[in-house]
This record gives C-alpha cells, structure tokens and sequence, in this order.
C-alpha cells in the first residue's frame, strides 16, 4: 500500500492527514501555535514555529501508522496565502512573517494603486489591499531599511515549508497570484510591476506548477523521523484553491460556498474573466485553469459576535436552531455582516454592520435568522457579479464549513442562492486538496479532475424552495441598498469614535 501526506499551514495551526489510493483518509493530526500582534492592526508568525509544528505533526502521523515508514510516497502543502517570509542570504528568516491579515499598509496599497494605475488589475487582475504581499515588501523595505538591505529572497508560508524539507527554493502560482507580483494571465513575474517598487529580479524565486516535483524530503529529515528511503515533495497550492480541488470544484458548474470566520463564494473560471477588481482572480491549482472568489470577512464570526453577546449561555447548534421559530425574512428583520467591514463587493474597511426593521415584536429566533440570512446574502453578492459579468450559472453549489453543519442554513442557502446545495461526505478543507496534489505528483491520477472523481464523496442534496426562493429575491433587493443607504453614516460614525 502506498500512501500521500496533505499539509495545511493553516493560521492557527498546520494539519496533516494521510489518504492511501482510494481517497480514504487515515489519519489525521494538527498543532497550535502563537500568533504576535506587536501593534494595533499588526499579525505575524514565527517561521521557526511552522517548521517546529509541521515536524510534530509528522511525527505523529507515523506514530499513528507506522507503515509511513517505507510506504510513505509523497508530501504536498496548502498554505495560507500572502504571508511574506523574508529570507536573508543564508536562507535564514530576516523577521517575524508578515501575515495576510495584518493592516498595516494601508499606505503602500495606495502607494501601488496610484503608481500602476489602470496596470494594475489589467496585469495582476486584483485590487492592491493590505492583506497581498507586494504592500508588506514595500512596508518592510520603507520602515526597516536595515533589514530590507539584508534581504536575498522572499517565499510563501507553504513554500517556506517546502523549502524546509527539501532545500530547494520556489513558489507556486496559484499563491503566487496573491503577491501583486505576477501577471496572472502570463503565469510569470511582472518584472515591470517589480522594476517599479525597486525590487530587485533577484529577490523573485523561482515559479512552478502545483504538481510540479520539487525535490524529495532530506536525508537528515528522514532519519529523524524514521522513513526509508526517498519521499517525493510536490509544490502544492494556495489554501483557497486547495479547499477547492478537496471540495471537487474542477468544472465551471459547480461553486463553492465555505462559512468560516470569514465567508467565501468561489467558481472555477476556464478562461480570463473580467471583474475589474470587484472579485478576487487568481491562478487555479488545476494548470491553465483560474478561480474567482468573493469575501465576506465576517461570515461566521457574525454569528459568533451575536451569540457572545446576546445569547452566550446558548450552543451555537442551540442557537441556530431557534431561527426555525422565525420565519423568511426573519420578521421584517434584516442584518448586513459588516462588523469588521467588508471585502465584497464593496472594498470598504469603515463600513459596520447593521439590523435594519427592529420592532418590539421581534424575538431571539427573528435576530438569529436575520444573522443566517444576511450573512447568506452578502456572499450572494459575489454570485451575482459572477452572474451579471461572467454569464454563470450554477448546477449546484458545495457548501463547507459552519454553514453545512445546519440544515436549516442549509436550506436558507439552497433558497437565496436558487441553486441546489450539496455537502461533502468527509469535509477535510484544503488539506484534502494538499494530499490531492501529491497523489497527482506521484502518479496515481493522469489528472487533478480524475483523482477528484475518487477523492470527493457528496453526501446531501438540498433543493431549492420555488416559493422561497420568490419571497427571498425580494428580500434581496432590499438587502443591496443597505450599504449605500448606510455608508455615509457608518464612515461618519467611524471618524467620531477615532477621535475620541
């Protein structure tokens, strides 16, 4: 028996699982680790960390299943994307990462909008925000100059893994999509966009596909943890894109829905599409291929926030099963999820969320729905530019994460997305992808599509609710002139609490 490891570098913590060639996954195992917030807005990591924690995880997996020893073929990663690992000339960290959710640049993003222009989504196809990789350069090369003089090469978290266990260095496209650096339709560096930031050609590492081989595990390594002979190491893909392939999103009639803290609505996309910015574009695992993607960066945490604070002695399956109580609509009560601001489609950190229609008839059941519902339609929001820019239409939408845990959202989903939603078997997110990817690498499947079809079980169908789905349209209209009904306010009410 042969078997492949999927990795996830994940934020909170790097998971691993191992999947023999049935797509059958055996074991799994995950490690914590800290995350350092040194200034209001900043998110970093310790690479040294991820290293540590990846190598726990693999000593546990072999523990677990001893075989690995002599029947482990292939290791693969999913990574957080836009993480920048600065590297010196000795290949050592320069700095803490710099993390996708860190804030602080603000400044560069306008700096790099105003440079490029109308270049900017015509080559990258992306908005230049904080979270991407090109700003943390600029960041790191105007406010450490020290450091930025000492820097060699910079990678990805998930290649920083792989360069970790085998000694080479590369990135892969689809993260490399992320970075603002890569003409994405190309599938090349922009050494123009590089030129005009002062940064140097030099400091760009290699690019490869996400099957592509990148050498095998190091001797040292293996000894250590106890494996004969040679393991192959395959490049492997950004996290979004990994959760898509493990999610069987290999054809352009299939969307994604995933429910987390933040939300995500993602379609394939088989040729360049032009969203002008209003959807993330990036390179698909899959070669050749390209995926967009909504955001909603308060999905789940939504219904977090609402249950720490107006119902904390409730589960959260407690909670979300009282909205049956309610009704369609939540009587006459709607919530816009902008808590933490909003990604998609409108790029806007100083919007805040709102429950629009409070009466004293309502109960806790109507705010609940409400919070299901709203949090359901601002990830329309991304369907619908699909539709109206790019003609899709969906067969059906897979639905993953806290979002499928439920029936009823379930069928709030199948009802405001008019489209049938299937769930998943066995819900392994990206990591599935990772394993996915090595088992391609390694030979198993001519293709990511064929090892799909072995790999990705659907287990339920929901079909959408004709009369339903009449009463939510309308209620969906109404839910798209909140935010240009409330922006003015909210951008108001956010200047006053600065100054205060």
């Amino acid at each position: 028996m042969s078997y492949v490891i999927g990795i996830d570098l994940g934020t909170g913590s790097v998971k691993g699982l191992v999947v023999d060639q049935k797509g059958t996954v055996l074991t799994e195992a995950a490690e914590k680790y800290s995350l350092y917030h040194p200034q209001k807005g900043y998110s970093e990591q310790d690479p040294a960390d991820w290293l540590k924690g990846t190598k726990r995880v693999l000593q546990r997996l072999i523990e677990a299943l001893p075989q690995l020893k002599t029947e482990l073929t292939a290791i693969s990663f999913s990574g957080q994307m836009h993480s920048l690992v600065l590297l010196d000339h000795t290949d050592q960290p320069l700095r803490k990462a710099i993390l996708w959710n860190d804030v602080r640049t603000t400044k560069q993003c306008a700096e790099i909008a105003n440079t490029l222009g109308e270049r900017l989504i015509s080559k990258t196809k992306n908005l230049a925000l904080e979270g991407f990789t090109l700003p943390k350069l600029l960041w790191v090369k105007q406010q450490e100059p020290e450091i930025w003089a000492k820097a060699a090469h910079f990678l990805l978290p998930k290649d920083y893994l792989a360069f970790w266990l085998t000694g080479n260095k590369q990135m892969e496209r689809s993260d490399a999509a992320g970075t603002l650096l890569l003409n994405v339709m190309e599938q090349q560096w922009d050494l123009e966009i590089a030129a005009e930031f002062g940064i140097k050609a030099e400091l760009l590492p290699k690019l490869v596909s996400s099957i592509d081989s990148v050498g095998t595990v190091k001797a040292s390594l293996c000894k250590e943890l106890g494996i004969e002979g040679t393991v192959a190491v395959f490049a492997g893909g950004a996290d979004n894109a990994c959760a898509a392939l493990g999610a069987g999103i290999v054809d352009q009639e299939r969307g994604l829905c995933s429910i987390g803290t933040s939300g995500v609505f993602l379609a394939y996309e088989k040729a360049e599409q032009n969203y002008q910015g209003k959807l993330h574009f990036f390179n698909h695992v899959i070669p050749d291929r390209f995926y967009s993607m909504g955001v909603t960066l308060a999905a789940g945490q939504s219904l977090t926030w609402f249950k720490e604070t107006f119902a904390k002695k409730k589960s959260f399956d407690t909670l979300v099963a009282t909205a049956a109580e309610s009704r369609i609509g939540a009587n006459g009560l709607l919530f816009a999820p902008y808590i933490m601001g909003e990604r998609t489609p409108y790029v806007d950190s100083r919007i805040r969320g709102s429950f629009i229609g409070l009466d004293a008839s309502q109960k806790l059941a109507d705010f609940t729905r409400a919070v299901l519902e709203g949090i359901t339609f601002s990830l329309k929001d991304a369907q619908v530019l699909m539709e109206e820019i790019a003609d899709k239409q969906f067969k059906e939408i897979v639905s993953v994460g806290g979002g499928a845990k439920s029936a009823l959202w379930l069928q709030i989903q199948a009802d405001i997305f008019n489209s049938k939603i299937v769930t998943l078997q066995t819900e392994q997110g990206p990591g599935l992808g990772a394993a996915m990817l090595a088992a391609v690498g390694a030979g198993w499947f001519t293709s990511l599509e064929e090892c799909a079809k072995v790999f990705v079980t659907y287990e339920k169908e929901i079909i959408p609710d004709p009369a339903a789905v009449k009463q939510y349209q309308q209620i969906y209209q109404l839910y798209r002139q909140v935010y240009p009904q409330t922006k003015t306010l909210c951008h108001q009410l956010n200047e006053i609490s600065l100054e205060s």
